[in-house]
């Protein structure tokens, strides 16, 4: 318990608002791959279950 304590009070490194900022910017970057790759991901996926059957 007293390493977690310890680790929420180093402020070496970067801050939680530094974290927020680079997980917010992988989301968008997820988010937009999704968006523009979506319906030919989508067609793969039907034909590889095609294959399957």
């Amino acid at each position: 318990m007293n390493k977690l304590v310890g680790f929420l009070k180093d402020e070496e490194g970067a801050s939680m608002a530094e974290y927020a900022l680079l997980l917010g910017l992988i989301t968008v970057a997820i988010a937009t791959v999704i968006t523009a790759f979506g319906a030919k991901l989508g067609t793969v996926v039907t034909g590889a279950t095609n294959v399957l059957k």
